[in-house]
C-alpha cells in the first residue's frame, strides 16, 4: 500500500492531467482528494489499471497524465465493461430509481441500496453515505460477488453482501432494491407478514411477503437469512430493519417495493374498518395460474385450495377479536368519553360561566 499526500497531488496537477487512476494499492490522502477537486481532476478507480500509464514513477500510481499511453491501449475487460454504453444506461437507470425512492420517501438520509448485474459475476451498485435522491452515474461502484470492488471511484454500498445471497440463490434475479418505506417497515418492527389473499396486485406480481428476524444490516447473518427465501420471494421483510425486493429489471425490483409498501398501507388504514373481505380460495388458484404464465416464482404453487386459506387474513392480521378496532396507537387528541359524557362535562362548564357571570 503506498500514501498518495497532498504533495504527491499537487506535483501530479502540475503536468495538466485531467484524470488521476490508482487502484488497491494506493491510499488517497484527504490532502490529496482536496488538491484534485480544486483542480478539476477526475478520480478513477481502476483495479486493473496498466502500468504503462503510471506518473510520476517514483510514486508508482496509475494515472493519465499528457505523456501516458493511450488509454485503449491497456483497457482491460472490466474498464471496457465499465465504461459500455450498456452499464451506462443501468447507472442511469438506477439513479432514476434512487431518485423515485426518495420521492416516495422510502429512505431517510443515505438509507437503502439498489444494484444489477452487468456482466459474469460483475454488478453495479451504489455507493454508500449518498442519499438515494441525488446519485449520479459516476457515483456509481462495480463489484464481483465477493463485494470487492473493480471499479468507481465512490466507495460500494456495505450491503452489497444482502444483495449478493438473492444473486447466487436466485440466477433469475437481474437487480436489488433495499429501502426502509413506511408501511412495509411498521409490519417489519411488529414481526409480522402482511397478510395474504386481500388485493389481487400482490398476489400476481409480488406473491408471499416472506419475514426474516432481526439481523444486523450487511452481516453475513443477514445474507444466510436472506438466500433460501429469495428463489420463491420477490419481497422480503428484514425485521427491525426494511424490506429488500428482486426484479427482472432495475425498475421491475423497484416496482415490487412500490407494490408491498402500497399493499401494506392500504392493509393498515383497512383494519380499523369494522368487518373484512378477503379474494375467495377457489378463485385464488386462477391469479396463481397468470403469475405462473408471466414466469414469476412463487411459494403457493403446489398448495391445494385448502392450505392456501389455512388463516383467515383477518385473523392474522388482529386476531380473533377482529379488526372493528384499531391496532395502530389511539390518537391522544380524540377523547375517550363517550358523547353523552362530553355534552355533560360542557353543560357543567355552561353554567360555571353563566354562574360567575351572574354574581359580577
Amino acid at each position: 500500500m503506498k500514501l498518495f499526500a497532498q504533495k504527491d497531488a499537487e506535483t501530479f496537477a502540475a503536468t495538466g492531467a485531467k484524470e488521476f487512476r490508482y487502484n488497491r494499492d494506493i491510499r488517497l490522502t484527504p490532502g490529496a482528494k482536496d488538491v484534485f477537486t480544486e483542480a478539476g481532476i477526475k478520480l478513477v478507480f481502476d483495479e486493473g489499471a496498466c502500468s504503462a500509464a503510471a506518473a510520476p514513477a517514483a510514486s508508482g500510481v496509475v494515472s493519465s497524465a499528457p505523456a501516458a499511453a493511450p488509454a485503449a491501449a491497456c483497457a482491460t475487460d472490466d474498464q471496457k465493461l465499465w465504461n459500455s454504453p450498456e452499464a451506462q444506461s443501468l447507472k442511469e437507470q438506477i439513479c432514476d430509481i434512487g431518485h423515485r425512492i426518495w420521492l416516495r420517501e422510502y429512505c431517510d438520509g443515505n438509507g437503502g441500496n439498489i444494484s444489477c448485474r452487468l456482466g459474469p459475476d460483475r454488478f453495479i451498485c451504489t455507493p454508500t453515505g449518498v442519499s438515494k435522491g441525488f446519485l449520479k452515474p459516476d457515483m456509481m461502484c462495480m463489484v464481483d460477488i465477493n463485494g470487492n470492488q473493480l471499479a468507481g471511484t465512490w466507495k460500494r454500498t456495505s450491503e452489497f453482501t444482502t444483495h449478493a445471497a438473492i444473486y447466487r440463490s436466485t440466477p433469475e434475479a437481474f437487480s436489488v432494491c433495499h429501502a426502509h418505506p413506511c408501511y412495509a417497515g411498521a409490519f417489519a418492527i411488529k414481526g409480522m407478514q402482511p397478510p395474504p389473499r386481500l388485493i389481487p396486485e400482490l398476489e400476481v406480481f409480488v406473491g408471499t411477503v416472506a419475514y426474516t428476524p432481526y439481523k444486523t444490516p450487511g452481516s453475513a447473518a443477514i445474507a444466510d437469512e436472506i438466500f433460501p427465501l429469495a428463489p420463491k420471494h420477490q419481497s422480503i421483510l428484514m425485521g427491525n430493519h426494511g424490506v429488500i425486493c428482486w426484479g427482472k429489471s432495475v425498475e421491475d425490483a423497484y416496482f415490487k417495493m412500490e407494490i408491498t409498501d402500497a399493499y401494506c398501507r392500504t392493509v393498515i388504514h383497512a383494519q380499523s374498518i369494522p368487518g373484512g373481505t378477503s379474494i375467495p380460495c377457489e378463485q385464488l388458484p386462477e391469479l396463481l395460474k397468470i403469475k405462473k404464465s408471466m414466469g414469476l416464482p412463487d411459494d403457493r404453487y403446489d398448495l391445494k385450495n385448502a392450505e392456501l386459506c389455512e388463516v383467515d387474513p383477518w385473523t392474522q392480521m388482529c386476531g380473533e377479536r377482529g379488526c372493528s378496532t384499531p391496532v395502530t396507537p389511539a390518537n391522544p387528541m380524540t377523547p375517550g368519553s363517550s358523547q353523552a359524557e362530553l355534552e355533560a362535562l360542557v353543560q357543567k362548564l355552561t353554567d360555571e360561566i353563566v354562574a360567575n357571570l351572574s354574581k359580577s
